[in-house]
């Protein structure tokens, strides 16, 4: 296993006492359509961690990967400016959360941050998320994700 999938499931487990089970897959899953694929899913079973910059503050958005997130939804939640909600850079999110764009997972971040989970995914019995790298993501009940993260469910698509 990637050591940064280690590192997550380890951080999962001491934060929440939750044993995941991570799958990995050499041609990645950086995409939702990728992941998908991966796992034999549907799309919009891909809890899809999107890291954005609002105003002076960092935020993840989990969203459906059939959903995209709307800029101007985060904003209000933020109560930010419209134009002033954007994607995060590479570097910062590194930084901040301690996950690379691709492998950014719903929980256990380096700092903590106002997360957002779409709605959408607690319609599901079962959602996969990144798990730490582009080719690693995990399953686990919405339900349970809600519990664990305790993010802010909330519609969060165009």
């Amino acid at each position: 296993m990637h050591p940064s999938a280690e590192r997550f499931q380890q951080r999962v487990r001491d934060a929440h006492g939750l044993e995941i089970e991570i799958h990995e897959f050499a041609a990645g899953t950086k995409t939702a359509a990728d992941a998908a694929a991966a796992v034999g899913c549907d799309v919009a079973q891909i809890a899809s961690s999107i890291a954005l910059r609002a105003g002076d503050d960092l935020v993840v958005v989990v969203t459906s990967g059939a959903n995209r997130v709307s800029e101007s939804r985060i904003a209000d939640l933020e109560g930010a400016d419209a134009d002033a909600v954007e994607m995060a850079d590479a570097d910062e999110i590194k930084a901040t959360l301690g996950w690379s764009i691709g492998g950014v997972p719903p929980l256990c971040h380096e700092r903590s941050v106002p997360t957002y989970l779409d709605a959408d995914l607690t319609t599901f019995e079962t959602v996969w998320a990144a798990a730490g790298t582009p080719e690693a993501v995990f399953p686990i009940a919405p339900g349970r994700l809600v519990d664990v993260a305790d993010p802010t469910v909330t519609s969060v698509a165009d």
